[in-house]
């Protein structure tokens, strides 16, 4: 892949879903960008099982990046994500779980990422249409490039995952990450109260302080005028 990108790149970059053929390519590319090492069995299942939503970006015919996604119902998310919605919602409610995004160093903020995560959304708007109301991933505490990626695209922080990966048999901590759509929402908490009237107590600070700076202005203006009547 050449070292420099033309600025117009995005324009020619083509989508298309990962096939067969493509397997030894996306392992050589999972293997430099991710420090997990998948099973064979995981490249067939992202590249045949219609279960899984799995994305490529391509320049020229060759693969600079791509997005596995699987839509799911909320009471198939593993234990240490069950949470992720409230309660409230039915059982057949569905999230979108990130399994891979990935993009070619040459090629990143290009906007190949945004544009992969943004056909996402849009097949979940197809094919989930409302039903689906989270999209989430796990992400390394330490992987800050890929955290970035994320809040500036308004996930949020939902889980610390302590020793939750183990690479290269040394155990790494993980965050779960969010993006609520189409009305979806975390469970309440005990926390929720607290934060209610911490802003509550903000704006009561706030209407106190203006009432009392208006006092002051009126106060001031009346004596002006006392002297100048008197």
């Amino acid at each position: 892949m050449t070292d420099v990108v033309p600025t117009t790149a995005l324009s020619e970059i083509k989508l298309r879903l990962l096939c067969h053929d493509d397997i030894e390519r996306i392992k050589v590319l999972c293997g430099e960008w991710f420090p997990i090492e998948y099973p064979d069995s995981w490249y067939h299942d992202i590249t045949s099982n219609k279960k899984f939503f799995s994305l490529a970006a391509t320049y020229r015919g060759g693969i600079v990046g791509m997005i596995v996604a699987e839509i799911k119902s909320r009471t198939k998310v593993h234990k240490e994500d069950g949470d992720i919605l409230a309660s409230s919602f039915p059982v057949d409610t569905q999230v979108a779980y990130i399994l891979s995004l990935g993009v070619v160093k040459e090629f990143r903020k290009h906007g190949v990422g945004s544009l992969l995560l943004d056909s996402l959304k849009e097949h979940i708007s197809t094919m989930a249409q409302d039903h689906c109301k989270a999209i989430y991933l796990h992400v390394l505490t330490t992987n800050n490039t890929a955290i970035h990626f994320y809040e500036n695209r308004d996930f949020k922080q939902h889980h610390y995952l302590p020793y939750y990966y183990s690479i290269r048999g040394v155990l790494k901590d993980g965050f779960t990450y969010v993006l609520y759509i189409n009305g979806g929402h975390p469970p309440w908490t005990i926390l929720y109260p607290f934060l209610y009237l911490t802003n509550l107590c903000s704006c009561v600070a706030f209407v106190y302080e203006w009432e009392y700076l208006r006092h002051l202005v009126i106060r001031a203006a009346c004596m002006l005028m006392a002297d100048k009547i008197y």
